[in-house]
């Protein structure tokens, strides 16, 4: 078992546990423990779907007879009112694991919709639609997993992945240093990609010359980021534009037309609206 799956184990469990889904007392009361049954899983609006895989996990850890058949794939479009499953076995196991199941699934399918609107929208022009750190904490990893499933990419998993050099760590630092003598201390100590954030033409000017992989242009308005992507072009530089901070999805193709490679859209996983789904139970297996 890898890294990740033993991270999505762990956070099914903490659920399973925070909603104390095997002391549930009026399922126990009402249910009779040898008592089976069908449910099945509705979505209640359009949705990109993410989270199958989970919503299974999370059955099979209260209970590992349970059967579940799936009539969609992650990462499908569906429409409203589409069944999303089938799930037979004991009631007191689906109905108890029924609430943490979906709570995932419209978390999850609501990242992965966000994230197909932005990517459509900026598809005419070939930009990359790209995360950001800003997630739930305890929940990133599956949150850019869902991101994946929309048709984004993953930026940095975490602080150790690569080299993102912000304004607070230049302002820490520039009283000493310049901005190409910071990224040259930084290549001395490591070998991965650099970023380096810039929010004004002039600091964007300066980090093209020290060449770090990426220049990330940070709440810059639409005169300064044309003028950027004019100058890069002037310079035959290979350096990646990455545009980031109040990116919305009315300004996206804006924003994408102007020629720079990647957008990063903390709006994809820090406020995302989760997807309606219900289950219904059926009775009787």
């Amino acid at each position: 078992m890898n890294s990740d799956q033993k991270d999505i184990q762990r956070i099914i469990r903490q659920a399973l546990k925070e909603d104390q889904a095997r002391a549930d007392v009026t399922t126990r009361i009402l249910i009779p423990e040898q008592e089976r049954g069908h449910a099945q899983i509705l979505v209640k609006e359009i949705a990109v779907v993410y989270g199958l895989d989970i919503v299974t996990q999370v059955f099979k850890s209260l209970d590992q007879h349970i059967k579940i058949s799936y009539f969609v794939k992650d990462g499908q479009l569906v429409k409203k009112g589409q069944r999303i499953a089938v799930i037979k076995g004991k009631a007191r196991s689906i109905l108890s694991a029924e609430r943490t199941a979906l709570d995932f699934l419209g978390f999850l399918s609501g990242i992965a919709t966000t994230t197909r609107t932005y990517v459509n929208a900026a598809r005419p022009y070939q930009v990359r639609i790209f995360d950001t750190r800003k997630t739930f904490p305890g929940l990133r990893r599956l949150s850019k997993m869902a991101v994946k499933a929309g048709g984004g990419v993953n930026h940095r998993q975490d602080l150790n992945e690569m080299v993102m050099i912000k304004d607070n760590h230049l302002a820490s630092r520039q009283r000493s240093l310049t901005i190409a003598e910071i990224i040259a201390v930084v290549r001395k100590q490591t070998n991965k990609k650099i970023i380096l954030e810039v929010d004004t033409v002039r600091q964007f000017v300066d980090g093209l010359l020290a060449n770090p992989d990426i220049i990330l242009l940070d709440n810059m308005d639409l005169r300064s980021i044309k003028k950027v992507v004019a100058l890069k072009k002037e310079q035959k530089s290979r350096c990646l534009l990455e545009v980031s901070g109040g990116v919305k999805l009315r300004n996206i193709r804006s924003l994408a037309k102007i020629g720079v490679d990647r957008i990063s859209v903390g709006a994809l996983t820090h406020s995302v609206r989760s997807i309606d789904f219900s289950l219904e139970f059926l009775g009787g297996a």
